[in-house]
Parts: structure tokens; sequence; C-alpha cells
């Protein structure tokens, strides 16, 4: 039998345990994605981009030039993204292109570039449990882990978005707030930190969160000087960094919405602000609360000061694109925006998280060691699930936060049944009590309901995604490559798709600092021909490209007859375009411009 004390196998190869479990999924993973990877199927706007991105750097495209070219041409996108996560898959394709050729390399190397960030937040979640519940508890974790059905789809294959990396630097933020050895989870948690500032600021709002409660410790006892000194340093210098190594030369501006000189500042500031905290002789904690109220209130009045631009959301798009994309894009949406089903499979494993974080410290309350970061936890779920009533799209950072919390239920709920003589009662226990743990008493429900009836609104456009009948497919989109190269006026959330599959360019992609051009797509679909003639003369459009029922078409005038979205779905153009013939079994309709 296995040993399931701190001494067994579980307990001292956790780490090899950890690296088999990862093996095991990734394989299968791979497996269930291969026809995806043979066809390149980047299901997510952000993917495509990315790999365009990767292509732009392989080809010869300055480092610190983040400008893509095949949209807008000729001036191009400002993209406001790092190289960073680029890296990975542009050392993937090198290693692989001599084997496999470019074509196949660069399919393997989008399909293995994802594992590499699901290894470090399996191995962050897992600590993580050893560290709060116990040294054989990191299984527990892991299963959560696979059950997190808004999480895990952020390390699957083909998925070469940045978020998979945040949200494991986001893990390994958690392990370091949790770590007992107090310079070290403070090295961890800066480190972490200011790489993913460095890929962007997704996960700004719970960074800023760890980033208080390490304060918070060291108000709480001066024993934490080290922690706070050790995060404020990593903190401050990996952002440097970062900034130095990675930020675009867009991003060497002062702007809000990437590690620019604004966040640098504050970064930097908070960085040296903890270091000076952890050196000043306060032996009493209303001291250190009153030292650090000050610095960080100077900190913020400082922000303020310098930087008031960026004291409101930092895509700063105008109003009007605002309400015409930014309002209507479904992971933009609170959670009571989104159909029962969906919203029920959001917050079942948050909320089974935060009960188990609740119990863990009420169990604790008597031991101080272990209550602190069990409260750091439970406040940083509750914060989460707040955060969902704002908006979904951090519903997968909720869900990863929410894994030692499941874990701790499933570590209460399933020796009852492990125990039981009964075979019938020790199996269904366990069953009843592992959907409990991952929420699947309320994720099964939700798959029914949406099955049966999705109630959202047409309008959204999911995930920034593209929901046609088979559009961003690579046999759909062959036809249209194989036409003489030219600049197409495509919805937005085609343009990414369309420079990747194509050789074609594209006027935008669904990316705020892309607005104007973004605008002019809306603009030249809604209203009339003249319109629309006004922006294929200021890009120099070669072709027009619909695809029907296409997620969110209601955005391009489809509800409106005199739009030249519905003109051209009626097959009555004007003068100036002629129908360019795809196979009969195209999803597409296309235009040629005379």
């Amino acid at each position: 039998m296995t040993d399931l004390s701190e001494n067994g196998w579980l307990a001292k190869r956790w780490k090899a345990g950890t690296l088999a479990v990862w093996l095991a999924v990734a394989v299968l993973m791979i497996f269930a994605k291969l026809p995806d990877i043979a066809a390149l199927a980047l299901g997510d706007t952000d993917d495509n981009l990315r790999l365009a991105q990767v292509r732009a750097l392989l080809g010869g495209q300055a480092w610190y030039d983040l400008v893509q070219y095949r949209l807008a041409p000729p001036e191009g996108a400002n993209i406001h993204w790092s190289h960073l996560p680029d890296l990975p898959i542009a050392g993937l394709f090198l290693l692989l292109e001599p084997m496999l050729g470019t074509a196949w390399a660069e399919r393997w190397a989008v399909a293995l570039a994802p594992l590499l960030p699901f290894a470090i937040g399996l191995f962050a979640l897992g600590l993580i449990a050893r560290r709060i519940i116990d040294p054989i508890a990191w299984p527990l974790a892991l299963l959560a882990a696979f059950c997190a059905g808004i999480l895990m789809p952020m390390w699957m294959p083909l998925r070469i978005d940045h978020h998979g990396w945040q949200l494991a630097m986001l893990a390994v933020a958690l392990a370091g707030l949790v770590d007992p050895k107090r310079a070290r989870g403070g090295v961890t948690s800066g480190l972490a930190t200011a790489v993913s500032l460095a890929i962007g600021l997704e996960m700004l709002v719970f960074l800023a969160l760890i980033g208080a409660a390490t304060a918070l410790y060291w108000v709480r006892d001066r024993a934490h000087s080290a922690r706070i000194a050790a995060y404020g340093a990593s903190l401050g210098g990996g952002a440097a960094l970062g900034f130095a190594l990675f930020a675009s030369n867009a991003n060497r501006l002062p702007v809000c919405d990437a590690l620019s000189p604004v966040w640098l500042s504050a970064v930097a500031g908070a960085g040296a602000l903890l270091v000076l905290l952890a050196i000043l002789p306060l032996h009493d904690w209303r001291a250190r609360l009153g030292a650090g109220a000050v610095a960080g209130g100077l900190l913020v009045i400082a922000f303020a000061l310098i930087w008031p631009d960026c004291l409101s959301r930092p895509e700063g798009v105008s109003a009007e694109l605002q309400a015409m994309w930014l309002d209507n894009v479904r992971e933009a949406r609170p959670l009571y925006h989104q159909s029962i089903g969906r919203a029920l499979i959001i917050v079942a494993l948050p909320l089974s998280g935060l009960a188990g974080y609740l119990v863990a410290a009420w169990q604790a309350r008597g031991e101080t060691e272990r209550l602190v970061p069990l409260l750091a936890l439970t406040v940083l779920m509750g914060i989460a699930i707040l955060l969902l009533f704002w908006q979904v799209r951090i519903a997968p950072a909720a869900q990863l936060i929410a894994v030692p919390g499941a874990a701790i239920v499933g570590w209460h709920l399933l020796p009852r049944w492990r125990r039981s003589e009964n075979m019938v009662l020790r199996i269904g226990g366990s069953l009843a009590a592992v959907a409990v743990m991952t929420g699947f008493w309320l994720v099964l429900p939700a798959a029914t309901i949406l099955q049966a009836a999705d109630t959202e609104d047409d309008l959204a456009v999911a995930a920034n995604g593209v929901e046609g009948p088979a559009c961003p497919s690579a046999a759909a989109l062959a036809p249209v490559g194989d036409l003489p190269r030219g600049t197409v006026l495509a919805p937005v959330d085609l343009g990414p798709r369309l420079i990747v599959m194509t050789h074609h360019d594209a006027i935008a992609g669904p990316y705020h600092r892309n607005g104007p051009a973004m605008l002019d797509i809306f603009h030249a679909f809604r209203e009339d021909a003249d319109r629309m003639a006004e922006t294929v003369a200021r890009y120099d459009v070669d072709y027009v490209l619909l695809c029907p029922k296409i997620s969110g078409e209601k955005l391009y005038g489809s509800d409106d007859p005199e739009s030249m979205y519905a003109r051209l779905m009626a097959d009555t153009p004007p003068d100036w375009l002629e129908r360019v013939e795809l196979p009969e079994d195209s999803p597409f309709r296309m235009w040629r411009v005379r």
C-alpha cells in the first residue's frame, strides 16, 4: 500500500509525481488536439496574432518594434504586448525546423509551448497545497486544477496567448506568499510579479493584492522584514530588467496599458519603499501600520499627480468604441450578464475554494503562523469572486486562486469515505466528495442548461473569437489565400486569422490600440456605400470579405437593411464591387474592388 505519512513516497517524491502527472496529461491533451495541430487551428484572435508576431520576429523585424505591419498597412498596428511569451515558441520552432521543416515545426512549436506554463502552474499549485494543507495534499490540488473548466483551456496545446504564462506566474507568486521561509517567499513573489508585469497588466489587481498581503505580514510581525525587503528588491529590480529587455519602442512612452515608464515608476517606487520600511526600527505594529499607510499614500498621490491619465481604464479607447465594441465583448461583461449555465461553470470552483479557505482558517485560528497565509488566500478568493461581478475576464485567475482551497475541501471530505467498509459508500462517497471539491455539483447542471438554451445576447462577441460556421478553418481560408495578394476589409475578429493563414493583409484586429482602424471597419459595414468607399480608399483595399452569422454580427449592422453589411448579404453591392467566386461549400462571401 502507498505510504501516506509525511515520510512516504507522496511527500518525498512530490516533484517527480507532479512531473509524471503533467507529462501524462500533456500527452493526452496533445493526442486530443492532433487534428487541430495539423490544421494549425488557433482558436482565438490573440493566439493568431501571437503567431504572426513570432513570424515577424523570426523574419528579422527589430526586437523592440512590435508594430504588426500586416494590419492597417502600411503604417501597421501598434501592439502593446511584449516578446517574452514569444521566446519559447520561437525557440521550439528553431529547434524543430531542421528535423520537421518549417510548416510542421511551427505547428509543433505552438502545440508544445503552452505546456511549459502549464507545468510551472501545476508545480506551484501543488507546492501551495503542501504548504497550507499537508505534504501529501498536492494530488488534490492537481485534481482540482484539471477540473477547472475556465483555467485549463488557457494551458491547452495551441493556446499560445500570454494569459497562460501570466496565470503560471500568479500561481508562483501565491506560492511565495505562503512560503514559511520569508526571504525566499519574498523573492519568489517579487520575481513572479515582475515577470507577469513584463508580459502584460492583466493580473495587476491580484499582483497588487499579493504585494499588499506581503506588507501586512510585516505589519503584524516585524520578523517579516526580510520578506518585504526581498520582495521589494526583487520586484523593483525584476521590473526594471523586464522593461529594459522587453518594453517595445511604443511602450517606452508613458502609456497606461503596458509596463511603461508609468507602471515601472510605480512598481520601482513601491519596491524601494518596502526596502526602506524593512530597515526602519519600528518595533510596534501600530507604528509599522502607520508607516506603511504613509508610504502607500505617498505612492498613490505621486501616481495621481504624475500620471493622471492612467487613473481610468488602461485601454483608453474612445467612448464610441467602448460602446460599440468593448462593452459587447462577452468576457468583459459581469457575471450576471452571462447565461446561467456559463455563470455556474465560472463560479462553481471559486465558491468551493472559498469554502475550503474559510474552513482551514477557522481550524487554524489558534495557530498564527498557519492562520495568516490562509487569511491572505481567503481574502484574495473573496475579492476574486466579487470581481467576477465586474468582468468575467478574471475567471481563469479566480479559478486558479480557488484550486488550493478546493483541495482543502477534498482533504476533509475524502478520508471520511475512504475509510468506509461499505464499498458502495466508499466509491459513491468519494465521487460525491470530488464533486463538492471541484464544484461539479454546479458544473453538471450548468452543462445541461447550456445545452438546453443559451440566453446570452447574440450581440456579444465571444472572448474576442470568431464563431462563424468554419470561417477560421484552414480549408475555408485556402481559396481566399489563392487569390492575388491584397488588403482585405473584413470583420475585426477575422483580421488576425486572415494574416496568419493567407498572404493577405487586413485592416484591424480586436486590439484597443487599433481603435481608429476598428471604428473604420465598423462604420464601413454599418453605414452606406459612400462610407465604405472612403474606408476602401483610405486603406487601399483590394477585397471585402464577410462570414455570415459571425459572432456579434449586429455590431456590423446586420439588423439594418440600409447598412452595407445587409446589402452585401442580400447580394446587392455597389457597382464598384464585383463578386469573387469561391467554392460552393465556402462559408465566406467575397468581393473584389474594381
